[in-house]
């Protein structure tokens, strides 16, 4: 089992920038990637950004590429999601996640190959 527990997140403006983290503890050896979506009311579960447990590579859906930017500290077992230029549309509940399962550039996006998902923090960004 994998436990996983976002903190940051709140308030902010157009513009600002925030940093979540997301401290795994557990069996994280077993980990294969961790990812970030967003749920805001009304609407589905949206991909963020991912982290491949064994490459580090990243990977950034169009909305926020260039703006987000995932990283981790193996030491600490914790995963970032550092966000730059914040927009109203990023209002949003933020969701960590991880998997063991393989995945492709097109399943890393998907919910269901998560088996472990945190809590999730809200991110509200004001015009």
């Amino acid at each position: 089992q994998v436990q996983l527990l976002e903190s940051g997140g709140g308030l902010a403006q157009t513009g600002d920038s925030q940093t979540l983290s997301c401290a795994a503890s557990g069996r994280t050896l077993s980990l294969s990637g961790m990812a970030w979506f967003r749920q805001a009311p009304g609407k589905e579960r949206e991909f963020v950004a991912h982290l491949s447990w064994s490459t580090a590579g990243t990977y950034y859906p169009d909305s926020v590429k260039g703006r987000f930017t995932i990283s981790r500290s193996i030491a600490k077992n914790t995963v970032y999601l550092q966000m730059n230029s914040l927009k109203p549309e990023d209002t949003a509940v933020y969701y960590c996640a991880a998997r063991r399962a393989p995945g492709t550039s097109t399943t890393i996006t998907t919910t269901q190959l998560y088996e472990y998902w945190g809590q999730g923090t809200q991110v509200t960004v004001s015009s």
